[in-house]
């Protein structure tokens, strides 16, 4: 046996998987973890994740702050049971003779719209790989997705590496673009210059010909941000890569 073999897990996981004791009794009734953990979601929902800190939270729910440390050790603790609680369950696969594409497809998309619903998600610091239960079980869901192909263990997790990188990074984008309009339209009073708009100020023929033949044609001249079929467009190219895979894996196995 490993003398160095991992025996107890750390407090936060042991708080994530249900496997800290709970206090018997709260200081008031109607107090509880699930109940500090909803009322931080719904502030970061509504104010950003800056907003959320343990004396706020305890004034959300109606408690004195030390109250909150008798179920949540620190604000790290209350940051993870957020990230878990927030995201909720991946979506339900398609039937198996849709394949793995659609599969993957539909878990993009649901992982996606959770980032839209809640964009503070983004901030919460990467700490390390996944080892909550919900965010286990995201990645079960994707890995089962592929457990029909003849791709090795490894390709798969690298797989679903890869495509979650791909929908964090969208998201990142889009909130980034919605915030810089956002910004700009406060401090100009009014909506700001599209892209192309601002494309058309700075784009010399000579020197950006392709730029300026796009611009041109208006393909910049949205609302400056960026849109869904872009996303799909990324989604799905993404996917093109993974089939590639998939049928070499195929023809290799003959």
């Amino acid at each position: 046996m490993d003398d160095n073999a991992v025996t107890e897990l750390p407090p936060t996981l042991e708080l994530l998987w249900g496997r800290r004791e709970r206090p018997r009794r709260g200081p008031k009734p109607g107090l509880s973890l699930e109940r500090i953990v909803a009322a931080a979601v719904a502030i970061a929902d509504r104010e950003g994740l800056a907003a959320v800190s343990m004396s706020r939270v305890a004034e959300e729910v109606g408690f004195t702050t030390m109250s909150l440390y008798r179920y949540v050790g620190s604000k790290d603790e209350l940051l993870a049971l957020m990230a878990e609680t927030a995201m909720g369950p991946p979506p339900e696969r398609p039937p198996a003779e849709q394949g793995w594409r659609a599969g993957l497809a539909g878990w993009a998309r649901a992982l996606m719209a959770g980032y839209e619903q809640h964009p503070w998600f983004l901030q919460v610091p990467i700490s390390g790989p996944p080892l909550g239960p919900v965010q286990l079980s995201w990645l079960e869901s994707g890995l089962q997705i592929l457990a029909p192909t003849r791709l090795e263990d490894y390709e798969r997790v690298a797989v679903m590496q890869l495509l979650s990188g791909f929908v964090r990074n969208e998201a990142q984008l889009r909130v980034d673009l919605v915030r810089a309009a956002t910004a700009a339209a406060a401090q100009e009073g009014g909506p700001p210059p599209t892209y192309g708009e601002m494309l058309r100020l700075l784009v010399d023929e000579r020197r950006y010909p392709e730029l300026f033949r796009i611009t041109a044609a208006g393909s910049f001249d949205d609302a400056g941000g960026y849109s869904q079929e872009e996303s799909e467009f990324g989604l799905q190219r993404t996917l093109d890569g993974v089939a590639a895979l998939v049928d070499a894996r195929e023809r290799a196995a003959g």
